[in-house]
């Protein structure tokens, strides 16, 4: 995304502005600071893992980043950039950094505002330690996120749908959960430069998150020289708005538990994909298995620096497979090419003049030297995507992902019912926590609560899996106290399209699996079919599209709450959200996940003109994540 809301392109120029002392360009500095090191705690570290690697960071004169909670020895003649959340232990070390006189100066930066009463405490212990010229400038970045794409971010908040869910937890526990959430929107709102319309449904997590961010807006619109000044810290000011929504997952639970099928999500969902990368087992060689397989691990990074991520991120498993085969062929086709007109020589029986063949020999060696390192890069890509194609092939035969993904898209068009969920717990196949999370989807869809004999069946066949219960006993309180809405889930009545491919029935439809990737991609997936668009709109895509087009009439726009921060307090009218917006920042308070993303991204790339998204989460979740932490709510809510 080349437009304003390229948040990762954003974040990472903020990053490299401090890397450079907060210079507006990135010229070569004194002798004395042309190196540095980077000090960082484990949020911040996280924050610019998606974004700059090793060489990276030595492009910036960055030759070591250590943990600021690590020991570390001093560098007496080198100056540090510190990059770090506001929290009592780091002002703490940064007192004793400074005190000890680690580095030549402190240059410190933080994740969002530095509380007056810690820029105290530093002031005072730098005053009485006679240390005051080794603390240099302070600045607040407000960077409290981690951007993993140009339109994807999380706020890196683990178990916020837990700490939010919990009944057991006091109001201060909320109250700071809710600043966290809000401190990171802000984050990427200045990182942005926007200020955007808010709307969101009334009540609930989301609501409260939307007014204490509506305010903190308002407080920074109110300062002199605020942060959505154009220039300022170097950020553009937008000459549109976006539109914010706001969703509590409670709004949709569904799309949460939810199989995937699609790569992006698959990678997520099944080889737990964490901060763009991506860890593997090997297959197992000689000796015991296990050591074999965990000494072969491969991790791998995956984000816009990939092509082959980018352009295919977005399909359908078995469309993948064919795609990776084609790459791979196109690969040795050109490498071919080069090899003929390397070795090019005259033709039998035909003249040819000496100088002219070294000529064109020479001019076909310095094109061959100029292709094969761009060849041989990408064919790094595609021996990757190929392992994690092995990989994810590899669960799919084991665990029936395909007919747990079939499934569960037949049960949220209506087609699927108990007995059909019933048969395929039964039959062996899936791991405890598909089945487990195939039978929540089930419970969450059914309009109210199934009969007492469906739920004792569901649950005989799933407790014998060993697997832990609580996820289900705490759907089954949301539907006993009409918590998910009426349709549990937040399944509406009336939906249309998703766009979300889905596989068609077919009887052993996995028998292709039993071949070997050696056999080709294409080859050992061809028996695989990809339905077009299904037949159903998830929630949150149907209230974004009635709010981006100020659809009159319909329950999202008519009554969801609406902040619009630069307007007087109180004044904000659906005046302020008429028209059709062209932008819009999504996030869900309590975890998403890729598949959630992707189509919420299909349907903005299929509106006329094209709609552009961002969208974000307090964290990315897999499904079986997001199921233990349904159970944590369980077991904290009937806790003695």
């Amino acid at each position: 995304m080349a437009g304003q809301l390229n948040l990762r392109r954003k974040q990472t120029d903020a990053i490299v502005r401090f890397l450079n002392f907060n210079s507006q360009s990135s010229t070569t500095k004194e002798p004395s600071e042309l190196y540095k090191v980077l000090v960082l705690d484990r949020f911040t570290k996280d924050i610019i893992a998606p974004l700059l690697r090793v060489s990276d960071l030595r492009r910036h004169s960055v030759t070591l980043h250590l943990l600021i909670e690590a020991e570390r020895s001093p560098i007496p003649d080198v100056p540090a950039v510190y990059f770090l959340q506001p929290t009592e232990i780091n002002m703490e070390k940064l007192s004793q950094d400074a005190k000890a006189a680690l580095y030549d100066v402190m240059h410190l930066n933080f994740t969002t505002t530095l509380p007056s009463r810690y820029m105290e405490q530093l002031a005072l212990s730098a005053v009485r330690n006679g240390c005051v010229p080794k603390i240099g400038k302070i600045f607040d970045q407000y960077l409290s996120f981690v951007a993993l794409e140009a339109n994807l971010f999380s706020l890196a908040l683990p178990n916020a749908y837990v700490e939010l869910n919990d009944p057991t937890a006091t109001d201060y526990q909320i109250e700071a959960s809710v600043a966290r959430i809000v401190d990171g929107l802000f984050s990427v709102l200045v990182t942005l430069g926007v200020v955007p319309i808010i709307r969101c449904p009334k009540g609930g997590a989301a609501e409260h998150v939307a007014r204490l961010l509506d305010g903190k807006l308002r407080d920074a619109l109110r300062m002199r020289c605020n942060l959505f000044n154009e220039g300022n810290l170097g950020i553009t000011a937008s000459m549109t708005r976006p539109l914010l929504c706001l969703f509590d997952r409670n709004f949709d639970l569904s799309a949460a538990l939810q199989h995937s099928w699609t790569y992006k999500p698959l990678v997520q969902d099944v080889l737990g994909m964490k901060l763009n990368r991506v860890t593997v087992a090997g297959a197992a060689g000689p000796g015991p298995s296990s050591a074999a397989a965990a000494a072969s691990k491969k991790s791998y990074d995956v984000d816009e620096r990939d092509f082959f991520w980018e352009t295919c991120g977005a399909m359908a498993f078995p469309k993948l497979a064919e795609e990776v085969e084609a790459q791979l062929n196109a690969y040795r086709a050109a490498v071919e090419e080069i090899n003929n007109k390397a070795n090019a020589g005259p033709q039998d029986g035909v003249p040819y003049d000496p100088d002219d063949l070294l000529h064109r020999n020479t001019q076909n060696l310095m094109s061959a030297v100029t292709s094969l390192p761009e060849l041989q890069e990408k064919k790094k890509v595609l021996d990757k995507h190929t392992n994690l194609a092995t990989a994810l092939l590899v669960q799919i035969k084991s665990r029936a992902l395909d007919q747990y993904h079939s499934l569960g898209e037949d049960l949220l068009t209506g087609k699927g019912d108990a007995s059909s969920v019933l048969k395929l717990i039964q039959a062996g196949k899936g791991s405890p926590s598909d089945k487990l999370r195939l039978v929540v989807l089930w419970l969450l869809i059914c309009d109210g609560l199934p009969t007492d004999e469906d739920l004792q069946e569901m649950d005989s066949a799933v407790r014998t899996t060993g697997v832990d219960m609580s996820p289900l006993l705490y759907v089954q309180s949301l539907k006993r106290n009409n918590m998910t809405g009426s349709k549990a889930g937040g399944v509406a009545v009336g939906e249309s399209s998703t766009g979300l491919s889905a596989l068609t029935k077919q009887t052993n439809l996995l028998d292709w699996a039993d071949k070997t990737f050696g056999q080709g991609l294409s080859h050992v997936t061809k028996s695989m079919k990809t339905l077009l668009s299904g037949a159903r709109q998830v929630p949150m895509t149907a209230a974004l599209e009635a709010l981006m087009d100020g659809k009159p009439g319909s329950l999202e726009y008519e009554q969801y709450t609406i902040f619009d921060p630069k307007m007087p307090a109180g004044r904000s009218s659906l005046d302020h959200a008429r028209g059709a917006f062209k932008e819009a920042v999504v996030f869900v308070i309590g975890g998403g996940n890729y598949q959630e993303r992707e189509v919420l991204s299909g349907w903005a790339s299929r509106c006329q003109p094209p709609k552009q998204l961002v969208f974000g989460a307090t964290e990315m979740l897999s499904g079986e994540e997001f199921l233990m932490q349904l159970g944590d709510v369980w077991k904290r809510s009937n806790a003695t």
